[in-house]
């Protein structure tokens, strides 16, 4: 029987003992090719394979078996930010030159400005995604936005001749995680609620997810609200919010609080991996949450549902915001990335999300 795979998988190069991968951006943004580098893993095994990604991957794979190791990009103009840093390239060019390299992955976006970068590498043979307007790979994909991220990876390692080995992301955490995680948060049922991402367009109003808290520690639900050292004033307000809700309805007001900008990555996952439920915007959190083997419950924009979504709904449930232009200036906002500049403007594009949806999905979730 032939292997399930995306779409007709390309024939596997010959004699490929060294993979490096393009994946930079957010930890989002690495969780959504994991399973992507999985197959590129399974199909090669005795293949050196690193990962290109930000300094924030590469404390998040250290040590979990992944990949062998993570190089962190320089500074590149449209790929880990808005200038180049030359010097800088070259000389991480030329430490992974320094071993030849047979298969060079991009695994990051439309490829005009990740592709020319990645050829500099030298490597054998070359696969990823291409916009028109970019460099073609050896092996190429056309690159469509709308096209779930973990689909689109998994068929970039199909053109290495790769097949799926997982189709969600996993991301394995230790027991000594997990059990720093639960004594952390205590004896549940425990909700961790992350208030924030990247876009502020995608945060769900604070007084809404403060609603959410309430109601759960009503319930007898502790809550803990995490976030990055950036988030702790916004995760703060969601405290604020709940706390003078809770307390109205006669609830302690102990059973929310925050604990963010307390936990590095590591600490990060075995919270999250220790939680009931986690409840969150379309972020990184959330991401790494599904990749814990967490359950969820998430808040998307309208066409992050296409791109970014889970998969499974036994353990995942989803609301859809559905605002697709700006309420400001009224511009389409359904169109994204490479294929147009979005406005000045940050409303919140998942506003109309009502609370007792959010609500009921966190009940269902835990049991109620």
């Amino acid at each position: 029987m032939p292997a399930a795979a995306v779409a007709p998988p390309a024939e596997p190069f010959d004699d490929v003992r060294r993979i490096v991968v393009l994946r930079g951006g957010a930890l989002g943004d690495l969780v959504l090719a994991l399973p992507g580098i999985t197959a590129l893993r399974a199909a090669y095994p005795h293949a050196h394979l690193t990962v290109l990604g930000a300094p924030a991957h590469r404390v998040l794979l250290a040590g979990r078996g992944l990949v062998d190791d993570v190089v962190v990009l320089p500074r590149v103009a449209g790929v880990s930010g808005d200038r180049t840093d030359e010097a800088a390239v070259e000389a991480v060019l030329g430490g992974l030159r320094g071993t030849p390299i047979d298969l060079a992955v991009q695994l990051h976006g439309g490829g005009r400005n990740a592709n020319p970068f990645l050829l500099r590498l030298g490597a054998r043979h070359t696969v990823g995604t291409a916009t028109p307007d970019a460099a073609p790979l050896e092996r190429t994909l056309h690159y469509d936005y709308f096209q779930h991220e973990v689909l689109r990876w998994l068929e970039v390692a199909g053109l290495a001749g790769a097949a799926p080995a997982d189709l969600e992301p996993v991301l394995p955490v230790s027991a000594a995680e997990r059990a720093a995680g639960k004594a952390l948060l205590g004896d549940g049922p425990v909700v961790v609620l992350h208030p924030g991402a990247t876009d502020p367009r995608r945060h769900w109003p604070v007084d809404r997810f403060g609603a959410v808290a309430a109601a759960l520690a009503r319930d007898g639900v502790r809550v803990a609200v995490v976030g990055d050292g950036s988030e702790a004033a916004l995760a703060d307000r969601v405290v604020a919010a709940a706390v003078a809700a809770a307390v109205a309805g006669g609830v302690p007001e102990d059973r929310v609080g925050s604990i963010a900008g307390r936990l590095d990555l590591p600490g990060l996952l075995g919270v999250l991996a220790a939680a009931d439920v986690v409840l969150a915007n379309d972020s990184g959190p959330r991401h790494l949450a599904q990749a814990v083997g967490a359950r969820t419950a998430g808040i998307f924009v309208f066409g992050n549902t296409i791109n970014a979504m889970p998969f499974g709904r036994a353990r995942h449930r989803i609301r859809l915001g559905r605002i697709t232009r700006c309420p400001v200036c009224g511009r389409d906002a359904t169109q994204v990335g490479w294929t147009a500049a979005r406005c000045e403007h940050d409303p919140s594009y998942v506003a109309d999300v009502p609370v007792e949806d959010v609500l009921e999905d966190v009940r269902a979730l835990l049991g109620r």
